[in-house]
């Protein structure tokens, strides 16, 4: 039997009270990563049911916006098993991401305060050669 069909039948068998329906509507989007349609069809619970608990709830509202960092905290732990088993894609993408400081970066990055200065970069086209680059210093009369 396939998951989405034994929480189905779990959801409808134990679930009677209200909390508990969105307490099993918040497991299943833990467990769909915050995709609402998946949750629903998993839980046998509507879409629209979880837009209204999410209106007139507060409670639910809070653990339903936690999902996003529930969400990056799943993706974290799959990055980092991925590192310690080698993997050199994920390795290298930590180290541009979280390893600036440490001159790990392909690009340039410049912090301008100066409010005279203006600098226009314009993107690359598709063929990778470099459109337009300007650079303009304004001064102030």
């Amino acid at each position: 039997m396939e998951k989405s069909q034994k929480s189905q039948i779990l959801t409808k068998k134990r679930i009677k009270t209200l909390r508990g329906k969105k307490k099993i509507m918040f497991e299943a989007l833990q467990d769909q990563l915050g995709v609402i349609t998946a949750a629903a069809k998993q839980t046998g619970i509507s879409r629209r049911t979880h837009y209204r608990w999410l209106k007139a709830d507060e409670n639910y509202k809070f653990w339903i916006e936690q999902l996003p960092d529930l969400c990056l905290d799943f993706a974290e732990n799959a990055l980092f098993k991925n590192m310690k088993e080698g993997k050199t894609a994920e390795i290298i993408f930590y180290l541009k991401t979280k390893g600036k400081n440490r001159g790990y970066i392909e690009k340039s990055e410049l912090d301008i305060k100066d409010e005279r200065t203006r600098i226009i970069i314009e993107k690359a086209d598709d063929d990778n050669n470099k459109v337009e680059t300007k650079f303009e210093t304004r001064t102030s009369t």
